[in-house]
């Protein structure tokens, strides 16, 4: 909602939610993977209700995958972001996955109920019960920062029983990327007002947890950056045009100079040239990452503008992002989780357990078999240890006196000693 300065005019709450719908259906039809919007409870912002946005989003798009940059896990009570986030798996048919992290901004704590204090102990325990609610039929549960449940069952159940992916998302919480990694979920670094020296160690933290947590190796962990963006197809042009929204937007602080800023953060204007070289090398400190989001809805920049970068970014940029990336990946490097990737580990390992089932039944009764043989074994060597004394006997008897076939017959049914 910041006033364009060229203007000095300010959109209306209806005309900035309706030009995010029209943002997200020009991502999708210039051939961008994903949209993400976020969650705000104060002004200048309007998305107070991400899932609410984004199902209507979904029922206008076919493809692009809906998420959101972030969800507070801290402040939203876990069951409510359970339910909202099964709701719109069902309504988007899958393409949907969600970021979580503790929010920017203090006062939202007391809005809803919280103390900031508790930032990092609510965003434990809340993750923890929101993967309950996912993966359990009747959650029992208790912890210090909310009231216990009893049998609660999550309706509706998520998609195909597949849980959407979680991005962790942080600014500069060490104790998220350590969240992320225990579970193996994927790791946001917002990245955009932070120098490469800090999003480097906050990446190289979740990258050696994710390893020792034993979900894989280090470059195998699921990394997402965060980036923003002003084009014209001429540096200077770009410069001159994004200059008076950089002065007046709040967001930069009124602070450095825009070279300065875009010298020490991701922030890159210019031409897509010079945003595809500086994308690219965001991987000389963040290794090989799967996840690459750009802000260019910001600092009041009229919807004619962004639908321009929109354009710029799906044209010029991306194509050429995608095809250098994959040409420099690893093969041990995975993809984005989606929906569908989940869908089939699940399935794998479902008939893994199966088999693993059938095999542990195979074996038992295998072994019983082989119980009850080893059973009739010692039966039958124990008969014939209590007849050899008697038939020994009897042949002595037999030959030395003449009537040993009666006393064989007696004793044959005594035990043998």
């Amino acid at each position: 909602m910041t006033p364009d300065p060229t203007t000095g005019r300010s959109p209306t709450d209806a005309e900035r939610i309706q030009a995010t719908v029209t943002i997200a259906r020009k991502a999708e039809e210039v051939g961008l993977d994903v949209f993400a919007t976020g969650e705000h409870h104060n002004p200048p912002f309007v998305p107070s209700s991400p899932t609410t946005l984004l199902g209507y989003v979904a029922a206008l798009t076919e493809r692009i995958v809906l998420s959101t940059s972030t969800t507070l896990i801290t402040t939203n009570d876990p069951v409510k972001i359970a339910e909202d986030f099964s709701v719109l798996q069902h309504l988007s048919g899958g393409r949907t996955d969600v970021m979580l992290g503790r929010g920017n901004t203090g006062p939202v704590y007391p809005w809803f109920g919280q103390d900031i204090r508790d930032a990092i102990p609510l965003t434990v325990e809340h993750y923890g019960l929101l993967r309950r609610l996912w993966r359990e039929e009747a959650v029992d549960w208790e912890g210090k920062l909310r009231t216990p449940l009893q049998g609660f069952t999550l309706v509706p159940r998520p998609l195909d029983g597949v849980p959407p992916f979680v991005w962790h998302g942080s600014i500069r919480s060490p104790e998220v990327a350590e969240l992320a990694a225990y579970y193996g979920d994927g790791f946001f670094a917002n990245h955009i007002f932070w120098p490469a020296s800090h999003t480097r160690s906050m990446v190289e933290l979740y990258r050696r947890r994710f390893e020792h947590y034993g979900h894989g190796t280090a470059a195998q962990a699921i990394v997402g950056l965060g980036g923003q963006v002003f084009m014209r197809r001429r540096s200077q042009d770009a410069v001159a045009e994004f200059r008076p929204y950089f002065d007046e937007a709040p967001v930069y602080g009124h602070g450095p100079s825009l070279e300065e800023f875009t010298s020490l953060t991701p922030l890159t204007v210019g031409s897509p040239a010079e945003v595809i070289e500086k994308t690219l090398g965001f991987r000389d400190y963040a290794g090989d990452y799967q996840r690459q989001l750009f802000l260019v809805d910001h600092a009041g920049l009229p919807l004619k503008t962004v639908l321009e970068q929109l354009d710029l970014l799906g044209e010029e940029v991306v194509p050429v992002l995608r095809r250098e990336f994959a040409a420099g990946r690893p093969d041990e490097v995975p993809d984005a989780p989606t929906h569908a990737s989940l869908r089939a580990e699940a399935a794998q390992r479902a008939r893994s357990q199966k088999s693993q089932k059938s095999q542990k039944s195979q074996q038992s009764r295998q072994s019983q078999k082989s119980r009850q043989s080893q059973k009739s074994t010692q039966s039958a060597q124990t008969a014939g240890a209590a007849q050899t004394p008697d038939a020994a006997r009897g042949d002595n008897q037999a030959n030395g006196h003449g009537h040993g076939d009666g006393h064989g017959s007696e004793e044959r049914g005594t035990p043998a000693p």
